[in-house]
């Protein structure tokens, strides 16, 4: 027995059948083994052994299947993944682009709302034409007042050169009783005198 087969029996020994296709194979060695070891020709052992090795091959070529098709649904995750990569960096342009227009509809909507309020104020405030109307009316309110005014202060000052001349002539009538009576006492005065001397004379 050489050295190769005695490590392979002890490491069956340790390692027993094992699962899967490791214990396929174990089993294919183990049938080798005794195998060539057996001095007498055994068929059933050489068929047992055909019969492993057939679904070692066959375990081997499903492993190598299940191997390509891992690797192509590998290479399918990898694509199914640069395709989620570019849909996401779509997805963040599309949201830039959404806020950038939000942001034009935000300013669109405040200029709208600016809009309808100067628009309501415009509205609310007369026409030319009506402005005009009221201007022309005051000022033709204005003027007859201003000539009212000076109608009042005419008439003002009238009164008061008619109040002036009234104060004069009250002066003046004053002064004349003044000196009415000033004559009044004085011829009396001259009576009371003539009289007191007949009254005199008459007594003697």
């Amino acid at each position: 027995m050489s050295n190769d087969e005695e490590v392979i029996r002890r490491r069956l020994l340790i390692d027993g059948d094992g699962t899967g296709d490791d214990r396929r194979i174990n089993m294919l060695l183990k049938s080798f083994i005794k195998w060539i070891n057996s001095s007498d020709v055994d068929n059933t052992l050489h068929e047992r052994m055909l019969s492993q090795l057939a679904q070692c091959e066959f375990a081997q070529k499903k492993s190598r299947l299940v191997s390509n098709m891992s690797r192509e649904e590998l290479k399918s995750y990898e694509k199914l993944s640069k395709e989620i990569e570019v849909q996401i960096e779509k997805a963040k342009e599309d949201i830039e682009k959404t806020k950038a227009e939000l942001q034009d509809a935000k300013r669109v909507r405040k200029n709208r709302i600016e809009y309808d309020v100067l628009a309501k104020v415009i509205n609310e405030q007369p026409d030319r034409l009506e402005t005009h109307i009221k201007l022309e009316t005051l000022q033709q309110e204005l003027g007859a007042l201003k000539e009212k005014s000076e109608q009042l202060e005419h008439k003002l000052e009238m009164r008061r050169k008619q109040f002036h001349v009234l104060i004069s002539s009250i002066h003046s009538l004053q002064g004349m009783l003044d000196e009415g009576d000033e004559e009044v006492m004085d011829v009396s005065l001259e009576n009371d005198t003539n009289t007191d001397m007949q009254i005199s004379c008459d007594n003697s």
